[in-house]
């Protein structure tokens, strides 16, 4: 019986192990590829031409919340042709990191 609730516990901690050891995003690297998101979503104000909307801030933005929203564009789930060009040219990796770096960042008012 203990033998059988030890190999259980040492299952249960592999499966863990495995769980968190998957790919996170690296901040370092996301903050090196967001020069592009910055120029529409860093400025303060900007507004979009057509149709006329504020651009949303995505600094300090819900780091799975990025994750899945570039993946929507990316996917074509999401509809802006402008985001989903942008998001075409992104690794998975590269949407970690970009939504790993923006996420740290203190948000824009």
């Amino acid at each position: 019986m203990i033998r059988l609730q030890l190999l259980g516990l040492a299952a249960a901690a592999a499966l863990l192990a495995t769980a968190s050891a998957h790919a996170e995003g690296d901040k370092a690297a996301g903050r090196a590829l967001v020069y592009t998101c910055a120029g529409c979503h860093g400025v303060p104000g900007y507004s979009n031409a057509y149709p006329d909307y504020p651009v949303p801030k995505i600094a300090g933005q819900n780091e799975q919340y990025l994750v899945n929203a570039l993946n929507g564009y990316k996917s074509g789930d999401r509809g802006y042709p402008t985001m989903q060009a942008q998001a075409q040219s992104l690794s998975d990796q590269n949407i970690k990191d970009i939504a790993a770096y923006l996420s740290s960042l203190t948000p824009i008012k």
